[in-house]
């Protein structure tokens, strides 16, 4: 027993200089395409320790969405980059000096922030319930058995429906900047059109599978969204586009179907019950049931329209 909490300390000790040394490695490497591989290692990395502090929900979203897919944007933002280049020696001088003296701040600041997080973590009590009495006390008014799903879905939904929001809002900015998007104009080559047509329905089988057990189990809306998002950039890869007459009000459906079915369900529940997503105990699970799902929906079709970095062209558009 002894050697396996041994191994178990050396396991998260590596693991923790691992997180800091990539994070620094892909902070302070001049080649954004390294730093966005060292990135997408980080979040990896994460999820690992995110699975070692026994917290599997955060370990799938990191895993989802902190390493797939924002390194797949990340990835795609750097595809759009690399056509812009600098010309003449100087101006590449020029913004190695900016660079390096942009680093020394980065790295001020991240000490700064490394030290104020010891300092918290040092001043914590060795044993801290938090709000997980409360939690467990109201289980089972929750309308499921997952307290990570309670949380989210019924005790503190409002939060739920701002980050629902703020991703809308991030969709928004990239069509007013990004313009029309524009396919490769390429065939995919064998290896990629083989693998859309194997992995997509297994991602939208996983994707359903974790809406439906996120209610006793670690998954729920965010996770299943990112599965399905990532079936979505999969089948841009393969430079497949939906038609465009989905690209005028069904996609805009899907994107605000999410969000909308919370403002509606708050409003029907403030007739009802007098309060704002104040579930009944007995109807509950169900309506948690249809929150998650119009979340899965919008996320994924968010998550996928935010990689396509453009604002997608309706038949009138096209016409």
């Amino acid at each position: 027993m002894e050697a396996l909490t041994l191994l178990g300390w050396m396991f998260d000790g590596l693991l923790g200089l691992g997180l800091l040394w990539v994070a620094w490695r892909a902070l302070t490497s001049p080649d954004l395409f390294r730093a966005i591989v060292l990135f997408i290692a980080f979040g990896l990395l994460m999820a690992l320790a995110w699975v070692r502090l026994e917290a599997p929900d955060v370990a799938l979203a990191e895993a989802a969405i902190g390493a797939g897919l924002t390194g797949a944007l990340l990835l795609a933002a750097f595809a759009k980059l690399s056509s812009i280049t600098a010309s003449g020696d100087e101006k590449q001088a020029d913004s190695a000096r900016i660079y390096s003296h942009q680093l020394y701040w980065i790295a001020a600041v991240a000490l700064l922030v490394a030290a104020g997080l010891g300092y918290v973590i040092l001043s914590l009590p060795p044993y801290a319930a938090g709000l997980s009495v409360e939690v467990a006390a109201n289980l089972q008014t929750s309308g499921v058995s997952h307290p990570v799903t309670a949380v989210l879905l019924n005790f503190r939904g409002y939060d739920t429906l701002l980050e629902m929001v703020v991703l809308l809002v991030a969709l928004l900015g990239v069509w007013s900047l990004g313009g029309p998007a524009i396919g490769r104009g390429s065939a995919p080559g064998p290896v990629l059109d083989m693998m859309a047509r194997v992995l997509v329905p297994l991602l939208i089988m996983v994707a359903a599978y974790l809406l439906w057990v996120g209610a006793h189990a670690p998954g729920g809306a965010f996770q299943a969204g990112a599965v399905l998002g990532a079936a979505g950039v999969l089948l841009l890869l393969a430079d497949w586009r939906p038609r465009a007459g989905l690209m005028g009000w069904p996609l805009r459906l899907m994107l605000v179907a999410g969000p909308a079915a919370f403002v509606v369900m708050a409003a029907l529940l403030y007739m009802v019950e007098g309060r704002l997503l104040a579930f009944p105990p007995a109807q509950a699970g169900m309506l948690i049931l249809m929150l998650e799902t119009a979340a899965t929906v919008s996320i994924g079709v968010t998550l996928a329209a935010l990689f396509l970095g453009g604002r997608p062209q309706s038949d009138k558009e096209h016409t």
